[in-house]
């Protein structure tokens, strides 16, 4: 059986799933836990974020410029840095991002249905993904292209809504009293969770057509307008909400946009629906190419390595991650999984980091600095999550290195 993916997507298709990634559960739900840990605050630990992720997509881009094929920072680190390095990258990525696609079902339930509803919704809407990601690689970019063009169009809408609806006042967005480095630090690391796919479209690197060019040019696109749509976003809830009001809300968005404009909030509603949509359809995408990529060399059930003959996409790769989201959903508290995606995927962005400082000069595009600058800014950003997501994440890395160790040394059958 082929194991080999299809080169079917361009620039256009790269940008628009990583933005699709991006503009998801990050954006209408991130901005609660970070107010929460930094108030108005919260606007420095987005720069912050902004700025650790740039100096990561820079990385990722030249990374990906040189081993264009599925898996992302698994295959970098284990071209770069040794096959531990690697696995330790590709298993970050894979429980962080496991946990985003939780948060992301649960963003969706969370604008669209009653609290009553939220979990068995949520799980339902994690099987419909799975399933159009099952017929191919193209109709996910379609269909993430659709779900974007829909998304910005209703967040115009909100912002229209806050500055207009009469309820707007601008010093609670940049008053910063009180606040102190630490819960901006925090808030950083949980915004980070907003941030972090602009990548995705590396981790499907085989599916890309010429590559080489392709991916670094996506990824500094798709990061730079999220970067100012984020910005804009959050001055105008915090206009509107404030701190206090924004750190204590399910759908700050939603209830930012019906503040003045009462009309406007199931609008919105209908937009993170279909942005937590959009996301969690991009990224079980990439998850399975990352899941693909570790079993291709048996750091995880070689079942997974599969490849559908007919839509040329990792099948059982997308159906273990989707069954695994299902339970999560059911089970998990959306806090408690955007810090725990973070710990993961920061931690996999500072593999990521250091793999590039490795490269020469023949394949390097940015300075060695910004490699440096990520990878400290990711390691501290780690070091600040609320101290539940880092123990927990603690222990699933164990378990990960503790499988990895037990696989290596079972005998060899003849």
């Amino acid at each position: 059986m082929s194991t080999t993916l299809a080169r079917r997507l361009g620039l256009s298709d790269a940008v628009v799933i990583g933005l699709g990634s991006m503009i998801g559960a990050g954006l209408f739900a991130a901005f609660t836990p970070a107010a929460e840990a930094a108030g108005s605050g919260l606007l420095l630990g987005l720069t912050l974020a902004a700025f650790v992720a740039f100096c990561n997509a820079t990385s990722s881009g030249q990374l990906a410029a040189q081993y264009p094929s599925s898996g992302g920072t698994y295959v970098y680190g284990r071209q770069r840095l040794g096959d531990w390095w690697g696995y330790l990258a590709g298993w970050c990525f894979v429980i962080g991002k496991t946990a985003s696609c939780a948060a992301m079902a649960m963003t969706a339930a969370a604008y669209a249905v009653p609290s009553g509803w939220q979990r068995p919704v949520a799980a339902c809407v994690v099987l419909v993904i799975t399933a159009v990601n099952l017929r191919g690689v193209t109709r996910t970019a379609l269909a993430t292209r659709a779900i974007v063009a829909v998304v910005l169009i209703l967040l115009v809408v909100l912002v229209v809504a806050c500055v207009a609806g009469g309820q707007a006042d601008v010093d609670r967005a940049w008053s910063t009293d009180g606040v102190g480095i630490y819960g901006i630090w925090q808030s950083g690391g949980l915004l980070f969770f907003a941030f972090a796919g602009y990548a995705r479209i590396a981790t499907m690197g085989e599916e890309v057509r010429d590559p080489t060019r392709t991916i670094p040019r996506a990824i500094v696109t798709a990061l730079s307008v999220a970067v100012v749509l984020y910005a804009v976003v959050a001055v105008s809830v915090l206009s509107v909400l404030g701190p206090d009001r924004l750190a204590h809300t399910a759908a700050p968005l939603a209830e930012a946009a019906g503040a003045g404009w009462p009309w406007a909030e199931p609008v919105v509603r209908v937009a993170g629906t279909l942005a937590a949509i959009g996301a969690l359809l991009a990224l079980v995408a990439g998850i399975g190419r990352t899941t693909l990529a570790m079993a291709r060399e048996g750091d995880l059930p070689r079942w997974m390595a599969a490849v559908h003959p007919t839509y040329r996409i990792p099948h059982h790769a997308e159906i273990a991650v989707g069954a695994v989201v299902c339970v999560l959903v059911l089970v998990a508290d959306l806090r408690g999984a955007i810090g725990f995606s973070s710990f993961g995927v920061l931690l996999y962005y500072a593999v990521a980091n250091a793999a590039a400082y490795s490269q020469d000069g023949a394949h390097r595009r940015w300075p060695r600095a910004l490699q440096l600058m990520g990878l400290v800014g990711c390691v501290s950003l780690v070091a600040t999550l609320p101290w539940r997501s880092v123990v927990v994440g603690l222990l699933v890395l164990a378990v990960g290195v503790g499988y990895r160790v037990l696989r290596r040394s079972a005998p060899v059958a003849e």
